[in-house]
């Protein structure tokens, strides 16, 4: 007889074990991986999806079935001690002592810990019998959650959460494994770099009006063919009168073919006839809908302008794809563009370069919500247009003034400040 109680104790005990260990594998399953395995004809990675889909009923069918057997095996304890001591206190002390113990580290604690250091693996192989209890148990469990759901009504918890998003979930895994050393500090940043994509605008990134290498339509042919072949750049925009006056973009395949035909009497280019439509964006267009709009019109390059149509800059599809991946270069591309580190570790800056950018090159954390470029962001901490030598201190970062032309600050120099 005593046989019997200690074998369904240790059955109970083992079901509860089951229920304990399912409950940490389903709930930290990832469902990424449970998605792909599904995609893959995996049926057991089904199972777990179904599950996971109402979390509120495997939930419910797991709390309900281990919460029976542990009582029961309590009750089947309390019988057992009380048939070796006797009737009394001693009986329900020993009991109440030896079922703790054993629940505790062979239901809870060490099932767990082995289910939550393979939860894929230990998820396909519970979600079948699981699944089964929830249809089971369906009925219980749907009056179980119905008492609960007024309850919390009552107690003016009923409320849901708000959930976590995609991209918050995506953001914090990637920084976490970061972290853990899973993820390369470049690949983060290019994960990041397109999510960040639909919180940018197409000013944040763009070339600006100062740094964008113009021609005049009005130069003599043979010296705006000169100084367009001389040029790093594919595409230049030529303006007539004032350079706000932009009357065409200039291809250099599109000078080649024309340049061709003609010899060396460069007096005979026709240039009206190969000059580009310009396509004009506002600065306030969304990043990720120029990056939709690039590809679906087939073009890479674009002039901003305001809301008054005045130009503020241009930018390519080069532009958007290195807020991804980072600085593209190829053999005609200037190296370093406006940031140059210097021996004792600080920064020389041009006022122009964007806080972004200086972020990429330094591998810093200078915000960039207020102010585009590293200058914009000192005049708007200092709350005036610095003189040179001046010093000021932000967010860690010490900023030296080097060079100030007119209203612009056009050099600084950046270091991190020791805490």
């Amino acid at each position: 007889m005593i046989a019997g109680y200690i074998a369904a104790i240790a059955l109970l005990l083992c079901l509860s074990a089951f229920f304990s260990g399912s409950e940490t594998a389903l709930t930290a399953a990832s469902r990424a991986r449970m998605h792909q395995l599904e995609k893959e004809g995996n049926k057991r990675a089904r199972a777990v999806n179904r599950l996971l889909a109402k979390r509120e009923d495997f939930i419910g069918a797991i709390l309900l079935g281990n919460n029976l057997v542990n009582i029961l095996a309590s009750v089947l304890a309390t019988t057992l001690f009380t048939a070796i001591f006797g009737q009394g206190g001693l009986a329900l002390v020993v009991a109440t002592a030896v079922m703790t113990v054993t629940v505790l580290i062979f239901s809870e604690v060490m099932p767990k810990t082995y289910a939550i250091t393979r939860p894929d693996s230990v998820a396909l192989v519970v979600a079948g019998p699981i699944g089964v209890l929830v249809r089971v148990a369906s009925w219980v469990i749907k009056l179980i959650q119905g008492i609960v759901n007024i309850v919390l009504k009552i107690l003016g918890l009923g409320t849901p959460a708000q959930l976590v998003s995609a991209e918050e979930e995506i953001r914090g895994a990637i920084d976490l494994h970061t972290m853990e050393g899973g993820v390369a500090t470049d690949d983060r940043l290019r994960l990041v770099g397109a999510l960040d994509l639909k919180e940018l605008l197409v000013e944040d990134v763009m070339i600006h009006r100062k740094n964008i290498q113009m021609l005049n339509a009005d130069l003599d042919r043979r010296q705006l063919v000169m100084k367009a072949l001389a040029s790093p750049h594919t595409r230049l925009p030529l303006y007539r009168g004032e350079k706000e006056e932009i009357v065409g973009i200039l291809h250099a395949k599109d000078l080649l073919r024309a340049v061709l035909p003609v010899g060396g009497d460069l007096d005979k280019l026709d240039l009206e006839s190969i000059l580009r439509k310009p396509w004009f964006v506002p600065e306030t267009t969304p990043v990720k809908d120029q990056l939709d709009q690039f590809l679906a019109k087939g073009q890479h390059f674009a002039l901003v302008v305001d809301e008054y149509g005045e130009l503020q800059g241009l930018i390519t599809l080069e532009d958007i794809l290195e807020e991804i991946v980072g600085a593209i270069h190829d053999e005609h591309d200037v190296q370093v563009q406006g940031v140059r580190p210097q021996p004792d570790g600080s920064v020389n800056v041009d006022g122009w370069v964007p806080i972004r950018d200086l972020n990429r090159a330094t591998g810093w954390d200078l915000p960039d919500e207020e102010a585009v470029t590293v200058a914009g962001l000192v005049i708007h901490e200092a709350q005036t247009i610095p003189e040179p030598a001046q010093s000021f201190v932000f967010h860690g970062y010490r900023f030296n003034i080097l060079r100030r032309h007119r209203n612009q600050v056009t050099g600084l120099n950046v270091s991190k400040v020791d805490s």
